[in-house]
């Protein structure tokens, strides 16, 4: 018949001193590390919502950049589609050969 339990000097020899201590600590330790833990957990997130602010700002202003150039880009082409529209109607028609 198997036995769930491990006998008490089976158990001191797998775990040791240092495994037996940290069982007989662990209830005592866990809130102390909790503590501990759950500043740097809200410092880390405090952290990432600031970049993630930072980021939105940097991405903002440089979709605006990029918006002023598309439109300067847009406001050029019309410009010289305008003067070439001028430049062929004001332009001399060849005149017929023969004709001067």
């Amino acid at each position: 018949m198997a036995k769930f339990v491990p006998e008490l000097d089976t158990l001191v020899e797998d775990l040791g001193v240092p495994g037996i201590a940290a069982i007989v600590l662990l209830p005592v330790l866990v809130p102390v590390a909790g503590g501990v833990m759950k500043p740097l957990a809200k410092a880390a997130v405090k952290g990432g919502i600031v970049l993630y602010e930072k980021g939105k700002g940097i991405i903002a202003e440089v979709g605006e950049s990029l918006e002023d150039i598309i439109a300067e880009a847009r406001a050029e082409l019309a410009e010289e589609r305008e003067k070439a529209l001028e430049e062929t109607v004001n332009a001399p028609e060849a005149l017929p050969s023969g004709e001067a």
